[in-house]
């Protein structure tokens, strides 16, 4: 295993990354075994990478992935309905159904994205993260079901879907935000029943850096689909700046790189996490290019970008290795969120690298 000591440009590391995930598993193999939002991030990740090179390799695999969990006549192998976490990897359907015309795949929108017209919510009409957690709202749920709701409401024409997701969005915003730091907490219990609510104001403990990461870019890939015009836009870009603005106060000076939990860097047993990081120069550089925040913050998206590569190591046969990456974690007290374990290459952490290093590559250059 090696440093690395190779210069990249972003979009040459996007696809150094996927190639060492499709080295790593056959589509089909990509865990867990089910249609699930692991798989989704990666594979958006890597469908933005086909579109910037054009190799259709990427698609190829995306594609296999896919049709290894959408059945012929449009019913899922194996889903959890009932859980946002599983709604996501539809995102990979519109572009498949666009490009081969395949009635299975408008078919599956058909089955998963309706399901959020009647979705379990808590009393202010905000939707329950998962079927056993009643009444939790995670900032994680935004991107498992906004950007589809809103792909599916441009493409096939209901605007009900751009009204219900900017009402989650801000909704969950209302609740989530901290005044003084002007971050998000990780979820929000309205009835403050779940073990981790504050008793007075239902909200989770700590500021986790990847929950915090999901709410921009979910923002961001639903300003592609909702109308300009659209009642809630300019809330909703107030919000995602507000958000953005915030985050380079707690980048690491040293490093680039932000916390596991992002408001105590300060803390010995504190660690620098690199998928939150991903997404967090992902969500700036895009908001710069869709002219939501200043340029002068493209300063922070670049040194955090060097902060991720910096990190990166190469195994015995020469292909990347991305570390540093919190593998899957439910909400909990700082303890909890420090003693996670990491893992290399892991599959969101993968997909948040890959969405990173695509709009780099779209990115007017460092100084």
């Amino acid at each position: 295993m090696s440093s690395v000591k190779t210069t990249f440009t972003p979009i040459e590391w996007a696809e150094r990354a996927c190639e060492a995930l499709m080295a790593k598993f056959e589509p089909e193999q990509l865990p867990p075994d089910r249609f699930h939002y692991h798989q989704g991030v990666f594979l958006s990740g890597m469908e933005k990478c086909w579109r910037e090179t054009g190799k259709d390799g990427y698609y190829d695999y995306l594609k296999r992935w896919v049709d290894s969990q959408v059945q012929p006549d449009g019913s899922f192998k194996k889903i959890k309905l009932d859980e946002l976490d599983d709604i996501q990897p539809g995102v990979l359907l519109f572009n498949l159904y666009e490009k081969t015309g395949d009635e299975r795949y408008k078919k599956a929108l058909d089955t998963i994205v309706p399901l959020l017209k009647s979705w379990k919510t808590n009393p202010s009409g905000g939707f329950w993260h998962k079927e056993h957690y009643p009444n939790q709202m995670w900032l994680d749920g935004l991107y498992m079901a906004g950007p589809i709701a809103t792909m599916y409401g441009k493409t096939f024409g209901d605007s009900d879907y751009f009204d219900m997701m900017a009402y989650q969005a801000i909704l969950m915003e209302k609740h989530t935000k901290d005044q003084v730091t002007g971050l998000l907490y990780h979820g929000w219990d309205e009835t403050k029943e779940a073990e981790w609510a504050d008793p007075a104001t239902g909200l989770a403990p700590e500021f986790w850096g990847r929950a915090i990461g999901w709410y921009p870019v979910a923002l961001l890939e639903m300003f592609e689909y909702m109308p300009e015009d659209h009642k809630d836009k300019e809330k909703l870009v107030a919000i995602l700046q507000d958000l953005l603005t915030a985050l380079p106060k707690f980048q690491d000076e040293a490093t680039g790189l932000w916390y596991q939990v992002v408001d105590k860097g300060e803390r010995p047993d504190n660690w620098l996490e690199n998928s939150c990081t991903a997404l967090y120069v992902h969500a700036i550089a895009k908001a710069v290019r869709f002219g939501c925040l200043d340029e002068s913050y493209l300063a922070a998206a670049w040194k955090g970008y060097q902060g991720v590569i910096d990190t990166l190591k190469f195994d015995e046969n020469g292909r990347v290795l991305i570390g540093n990456i919190c593998i899957g974690t439910g909400i909990g007290d700082y303890a909890h969120y420090i003693a996670r374990p990491t893992s290399e290459n892991d599959l969101h952490g993968a997909g948040a690298f890959i969405l990173m290093c695509v709009e780099m590559s779209l990115a007017k250059p460092g100084a």
